[in-house]
């Protein structure tokens, strides 16, 4: 049966408490554990004997240790929200809870991540450049309705569109600017 990247890695408990990566026959450690899931790995611990799934309790232990090392994420009053979540009706809503917070955040980095390995945004003035051009856009779009509408000025867009005007008026006198500049450069001084 071939691996997936959805099948957990399968580690088994022996009664020694030695545990054993069953995929490349050899004995691994809870560090190694905490090193296949970092690097993006699902794992399922088992106790051999009695089959029962101890995954929860390892990943408790190597989330203590962490803490332990100094390499905290969990700070002391989420913690204690947690301790006391046991004790409350709360109990029921917080693993949906941590759940749904933890996707938020996987999203928010693959974000994070692609924007970064955009190529345009290692340009030099990039930023400035993008905003010129929404800025122009905007100008020349002037407050009117999408089509379909009327074709009749927005009039919440009034105030924006004085602005706007002003903006392209720079604009204008920049272009201009540059290409009486270039025409200098072409004639021949004499």
């Amino acid at each position: 049966m071939a691996k997936t990247e959805k099948t957990p890695l399968l580690i088994k408990r022996y009664a020694s408490r030695r545990l054993y990566n069953t995929e490349t026959s050899d004995y691994v450690t809870l560090d190694d554990i905490s090193g296949f899931i970092k690097e993006g790995r699902d794992v399922q611990i088992v106790d051999l004997k009695s089959g029962d799934d101890l995954t929860r309790q390892y990943l408790l232990q190597i989330i203590a240790d962490n803490e332990s090392k100094g390499e905290s994420v969990l700070p002391i009053n989420v913690l204690t929200d947690l301790v006391r979540s046991y004790t409350t009706n709360a109990q029921s809503m917080v693993p949906d809870f941590l759940a749904a917070s933890f996707e938020m955040l996987r999203e928010g980095q693959s974000k994070m991540v692609e924007s970064m390995a955009s190529p345009m945004t290692a340009v030099p003035g990039f930023e400035q450049i993008k905003a010129q051009q929404e800025a122009f856009l905007k100008t020349m779009m002037g407050g009117w309705k999408s089509p379909g509408t009327g074709g009749e000025p927005d009039d919440e867009a009034g105030d924006d569109a004085a602005k706007d005007q002003s903006e392209l008026e720079a604009i204008k006198k920049q272009l201009a600017e540059m290409q009486a500049a270039v025409s200098k450069m072409g004639k021949p001084k004499g």
